[in-house]
């Protein structure tokens, strides 16, 4: 009985685990909303994270491949939505990048220069930490940007288990758009993924439960038009 407890016990805690996963799997453009992974990579890990920080999955996720994924027009300006299958569980930051394919966003293995157009920080207003654990989240494509198809790419990074006794987590979807009316005069901080985010950058390593009044998104600053 005493083994039988422990395995159920066991299996409670794993269940509690997986329910805290989520992923982004909706993209809406503007006011319309498209079925999950219709223009989204559909990743093969479930719901799961990313931790390893020279891994390729930090581009897409796991097994995030175009080839059977549409692309959706979008204009320069105009608003997009990121939906998940459940709100964020995990403190840390949200994160939005844009990558230029050389040509089609389904053909394109993101290995190319990424730029950050938008972070959702921590709100230090109140004294404490308050972090954007929503449900979806929006933003527009920059009117800068030159007309193409790229990859939107969206990453939660949990820091809830502080590093090094705990390793963060990365939550991450892209989704493929072709961009049409932007100015071209855009001029960017880039980085390449892996390479982006280290485990010496003080918001991968910051612990939120001690002496936490500041943070510092890893990655570029967000492109500005």
């Amino acid at each position: 009985m005493k083994n039988f407890a422990n395995v159920a016990a066991a299996a409670a805690l794993a269940a509690k685990g997986v329910s805290a996963h989520y992923i982004f799997q909706q993209l809406s453009i503007d006011t319309t909303k498209y079925a999950p992974f219709e223009y989204i990579r559909q990743n093969t890990n479930y719901n799961s994270p990313v931790t390893d920080l020279t891994s390729n999955d930090l581009r897409c996720n796991v097994g995030a491949e175009g080839a059977d994924t549409k692309t959706v027009d979008v204009k320069a300006g105009e608003s997009f939505t990121f939906t998940l299958d459940t709100p964020v569980y995990h403190q840390g930051p949200i994160s939005i990048y844009m990558s230029k394919a050389p040509g089609a966003a389904s053909d394109y293995d993101a290995s190319g220069e990424w730029f950050k157009i938008k972070d959702f920080a921590p709100d230090f207003s109140s004294g404490q930490a308050v972090w954007d654990m929503a449900g979806s989240y929006s933003y527009t494509i920059p009117t800068c940007i030159e007309d193409g198809e790229y990859l939107l790419r969206i990453q939660s990074l949990a820091i809830h288990n502080p590093w090094p006794s705990g390793i963060p987590q990365f939550y991450i979807s892209c989704a493929q758009v072709k961009v049409s009316g932007g100015s071209g005069s855009y001029n960017p901080s880039t980085v390449l993924i892996p390479g982006a985010f280290k485990d010496t950058d003080p918001g991968y390593t910051v612990n939120i439960y001690t002496d936490f009044h500041n943070y510092t998104v890893p990655g570029p600053a967000p492109l500005t038009c």
